[in-house]
């Protein structure tokens, strides 16, 4: 039994959405139960429209819920204890839960998260790992968002587990890892990623496959399992992908709709048209993972519907499912156990 806690109040839509999407992830995953944490008067009315998740949940009134234009700093002071999201989160510290999801202030949430769970040993900063649609299936990307400027060994770090969620997530023996770049060649980039490089290389981990360099392009057509950067560069890389998207499918629907013979097509080749439209919906290919915190946190788009809630629970579901945290925790040990000097017999 898989035990999802559910910041319900996060998001654009709330618990409109949250609850539909929980209701929606317990078709797809019977051997699911859920905490919700929640305002009782916004959540009841809702909660009685599912009566089989109403029966597999326990139900938590808050104090409060924290804004989505919430400051982190703010929503820390206010909102520590008694709010949803970080009722959800602790949740998993306490052993309670195995995986929080939430759709609010991601500031805010990996501010309480951070703050809540603590990082791993040998984690100086966590980091956002995004699922992203390619020519050949999914990657992970990371870092998306939460470290800015990550120094050389933070990115070694991000490979490792970035690595660790490619095995739960695609049951990847030894996923394939490249550090983003601006060219493939070794002496370019800045001095951070060239030795981020070289840590990697030099380490010959069996847990990952070491590709090397990536640019821009390598991430759309797949050619790694795993894709590493710091979060300024990620994130910008991944709202800029997210707004291409948008304007493929607006500038697709104006071409469909300008003559009668385009539309004729269109009708034709609807089905395709859907098929692409549901791959290149950011909603959809949906939730981001909290990675180097103890505890598993899952982020969800707070513009999603119930569909994509349902899909951020999907990931929570498979990184709790398949030992995410202790994949992780494990990987890293063995690779700082390799970093120690060997003990000098003469001192002993």
């Amino acid at each position: 039994m898989i035990r999802i806690s559910l910041d319900v109040m996060g998001g654009d839509f709330g618990p409109e959405v949250t609850i539909a999407g929980a209701a929606k992830a317990l078709e797809r995953h019977p051997d699911v139960s859920f905490i919700l944490y929640g305002l009782k008067a916004e959540c009841e009315p809702i909660l009685q429209r599912f009566p089989k998740l109403r029966e597999r949940s326990v139900f938590h009134d808050c104090e409060l819920a924290v804004g989505m234009d919430e400051k982190p700093s703010a929503a820390l002071r206010r909102g520590r204890y008694v709010s949803t999201m970080w009722r959800s989160i602790e949740a998993v510290k306490l052993g309670e839960a195995d995986v929080a999801v939430s759709a609010g202030n991601t500031g805010a949430l990996m501010a309480m998260a951070k703050f809540c769970l603590r990082t791993m040993a040998h984690i100086e900063r966590p980091a956002i790992a995004a699922i992203w649609p390619t020519l050949k299936g999914e990657s992970i990307v990371l870092d998306v968002g939460a470290t800015i400027g990550a120094d050389a060994q933070q990115l070694m770090d991000f490979a490792l587990m970035g690595g660790a969620m490619a095995r739960a997530l695609f049951d990847a023996e030894r996923p394939t890892v490249g550090l983003l770049n601006v060219g493939v060649e070794e002496v370019k980039g800045q001095e951070d990623v060239k030795e981020a490089g070289r840590l990697i290389r030099e380490a010959n981990l069996g847990t990952i496959h070491y590709h090397g360099f990536v640019e821009g392009d390598d991430i759309g057509k797949g050619t790694v399992d795993v894709v590493v950067t710091e979060g300024f560069t990620g994130n910008i890389a991944l709202k800029a992908a997210e707004g291409t998207a948008r304007q493929m499918a607006q500038l697709l629907r104006e071409a469909m709709s300008r003559t009668l013979l385009a539309k004729i097509g269109y009708l034709f080749a609807k089905s395709a048209f859907d098929r692409l439209r549901e791959k290149m919906d950011p909603r959809k290919v949906n939730g981001g993972v909290f990675l180097g915190l103890n505890g598993i946190v899952i982020k969800s788009h707070g513009s999603t519907d119930a569909e994509g809630f349902a899909a951020a629970i999907d990931v929570g579901y498979d990184m709790a499912h398949n030992g995410l945290t202790e994949k992780i925790a494990e990987d890293l040990r063995i690779y700082h156990a390799r970093r120690q000097p060997p003990a000098d017999p003469e001192a002993a």
